[in-house]
């Protein structure tokens, strides 16, 4: 249990937090010894005990307005196991803010406010052990805790530490590389003597080259730092701090390595990556292929999204730089040549394949990628394997690949030979010339066009069936009327009464009470929050939640039901955080009833 950390907003396993000592500080936080000398922008918050391997250190009288590392044994990184093992840390009760150093393999719940990695430099360089370190610990203690690593940050590195889920750094590595003249930015490490003149503006930088000193270095180091953290906090904020991250780790090796490596830890990062925001994906690297949002999006469309349009052909289309693809100018082309009497797909990299009733959800008209007119083989690889798995479950009677040659077209006949089907092609030099689209229509010569509230009906259950499992859309929406006009509908039941509505800017479904019950009494999986005898306002916090489905992602719809109440909302934390957070906001609630 904290009563002095809380986290306000969430990034992936980055978080914007607050330590809520006597002044508040926002993490993720430069901190240093309340009694060091540090320059610069540098909260001076951290008051070390003692370690206990010379001799037992007496239990300190902490207050509120520092942090107090309790007495401690620090082990190196690499320390095997049985000794670990044998040194685990006995922490005692105390009221007052404190910090509780831990190993991954000793790392549990000791009721601090913030953990200290121990032999957090002996990771530095060496990416699977220093993700497999993070992320060990992080899962091992409580959520709304903060997780603090010494003596590793710098300019270049920080963004990737907190990107791992790191809340506190400080500045000691940057100190030390400034009193060796080593001058530290965001890309490099230079030596002082190589520098003719200096790239930065911050206030130790501002006099003559020849008058900067290794003293002034340090200033200077631990202002980027600073600066650093600032921006990173910006990015966290906007929602987009893995674009930075893509972009900012080549500057050194193992942080590429490192950003890679947590790619590949799916289960720890898609539990901490919300399932819809407003800020922009940005496309910029074949990275982007293996982001959570990418690869989640993917196997929702492929596991849960079921083709209601199989009875007619499908047709292939190329994205458009436009988002949602309906209003782009090539793809208005497109509806008017198929004329309600197919179904359309589009195909795109990173995104694979985007059904037409899924063109607004999260990532799919939130993604912008960059276009060099031609495909790598990765990207060629990934959607064939989206395509085919999409295919693979599908029964349509024809398949027209409207796509233009380079690419697209080695994409679909990679799929005619995988799964032995027949595509046919109808594009003659490019997809919006008229030869090309009076191919298409000619190919659905004979198809009657299907009603446009068949469409909307439809999607409304793709819809369900993305966000709350495979079959939804069928047992919670079959008995539908749809409302507004696209992409602002509403599905109401056979009676009139709304179920849900289509939330415009994200693409998914903001659930009714009415709705909400009809979930809970289906077969389909509920995901529920489970409160004290309560009727909430405006939110529910997380002391007053009982229990919360695991599966729970920052973003999901969610159930709210106590003695007291019964509600829907969105959640604000992923659902193992709810069960364990004794702080923030859980659910954030648009209806509720008293029972």
């Amino acid at each position: 249990m904290t009563d002095y950390f809380e986290v306000h907003e969430r990034d992936g396993a980055a978080r914007l937090g607050e330590l809520r000592l006597a002044e508040s500080v926002t993490t993720p936080a430069l901190v240093d010894d309340v009694d060091a000398d540090t320059p610069g922008d540098v909260h001076r918050l951290l008051h070390d005990a003692g370690s206990r391997w010379p001799t037992e250190q007496a239990l300190p009288e902490g207050d509120e307005s520092r942090v107090t590392v309790l007495p401690h044994r620090g082990l190196p990184a690499g320390t095997p196991e049985e000794v670990t093992e044998a040194f685990a840390p006995e922490y005692p009760d105390v009221d007052f803010p404190s910090g509780a150093v831990v190993s991954p393999d000793t790392a549990a719940d000791v009721g601090s406010d913030v953990y200290v990695l121990a032999g957090a430099p002996g990771y530095v360089g060496h990416a699977s052990a220093f993700v497999d370190a993070v992320t060990t610990t992080r899962e091992a203690i409580p959520a709304d805790t903060a997780l603090y690593l010494p003596g590793v940050a710098t300019p270049r590195n920080v963004a990737t530490l907190v990107y791992s889920g790191v809340d506190v750094v400080d500045p000691h590595r940057a100190v030390i590389r400034g009193t060796e003249g080593r001058y530290l930015t965001t890309d490099e490490a230079y030596f002082l003597e190589d520098l003719d003149e200096l790239p930065c503006s911050c206030p130790a930088c501002q006099g003559p080259r020849e008058e900067f000193t290794r003293e002034d270095c340090v200033a200077h180091n631990v202002n980027a730092l600073a600066a650093e953290l600032r921006r990173v906090r910006r990015r966290i904020r906007d929602g987009r701090l893995r674009d930075y991250v893509e972009g900012q780790a080549r500057q050194d090796n193992w942080l590429t390595a490192t950003f890679r490596r947590l790619d590949q830890q799916y289960g720890y990062v898609e539990e901490r990556t919300p399932l819809i925001r407003r800020a922009q994906l940005s496309a910029a690297s074949e990275d982007s292929i293996r982001r959570v949002e990418i690869q989640r999006f993917a196997e929702r469309v492929t596991d849960r999204y079921v083709p209601r349009f199989d009875d007619r052909p499908l047709v292939i289309v190329p994205c458009s730089a436009r988002k949602p693809y309906s209003d782009s100018q090539s793809h208005k082309q497109y509806h008017d040549a198929v004329h309600w009497r197919a179904h359309m797909v589009s195909m795109t990299s990173p995104i694979g394949v985007v059904p037409q009733e899924l063109e607004l959800t999260y990532p799919a008209q939130h993604y912008d990628s960059v276009v060099t007119g031609r495909w790598t083989a990765n990207e060629i690889e990934f959607v064939s394997q989206v395509l085919e798995r999409y295919l693979d479950d599908a029964d349509y009677p024809d398949i027209i690949a409207h796509v233009p040659g380079e690419g697209y077209r080695d994409i679909c006949e990679r799929v005619e030979d995988s799964l032995g089907l027949d595509f046919t092609y109808t594009v003659s030099d490019h997809p919006t010339t008229a030869d090309s689209l009076g191919n298409l229509a000619a190919e659905l010569e004979g198809w009657d066009t299907y009603r446009k509230s068949t469409r909307e009906a439809n999607t409304i259950r793709a819809v369900a069936d993305y966000q709350f499992g495979a079959g939804a859309g069928d047992e919670l929406f079959a008995d539908i009327g749809t409302q507004g006009r696209y992409p602002q509908l509403r599905a109401d039941d056979e009676d009139g009464e709304q179920l849900a509505a289509l939330a415009q800017q994200y693409g998914v479904l903001s659930l009714t009470l009415a709705g909400a019950r009809r979930w809970v009494e289906s077969s389909v999986p509920t995901k529920t929050v489970e409160i004290e005898p309560f009727v909430p306002h405006g939110s529910v916090l997380a002391p007053g939640i009982v229990d919360a489905s695991d599966d729970i992602r920052v973003g999901d719809e969610v159930v709210v039901q106590g003695d007291a109440a019964f509600g829907v909302g969105r959640a604000e934390m992923n659902g193992s955080e709810m069960q364990s957070s004794t702080r923030g906001i859980a659910v954030q609630m648009r209806h509720v009833e008293e029972r």
